[in-house]
């Protein structure tokens, strides 16, 4: 009796793949995206897609000013900083 359900409970499951295109550039971004050799596209995808999720709307904010202040200039070179902080990095 298991083995009858087991077959009918397969017969519903149903997996949908669908396939994307992607310029050979986005395609080389991704392989070096890898953490390791099996990993799949589809999980790099899903992790980078996570990462944006989670950043809330106030972060997103300060992401974009800090874009616009680094567009306009208005930024400090490492060296400058590491002279005024004393720092002997």
């Amino acid at each position: 009796m298991k083995t009858k359900s087991l077959n009918t409970m397969a017969f519903y499951i149903v997996t949908m793949v669908t396939s994307i295109q992607i310029s050979e550039e986005l395609l080389e971004h991704l392989k070096k995206m890898k953490i390791h050799e099996k990993e799949s596209y589809e999980d790099i995808i899903l992790d980078l897609i996570e990462d944006r999720l989670e950043l809330n709307e106030e972060t997103k904010k300060e992401i974009e000013e800090s874009r616009k202040e680094a567009r306009e200039g208005k930024v400090h070179k490492w060296e400058d900083i590491k002279k005024e902080l004393k720092l002997n990095v």
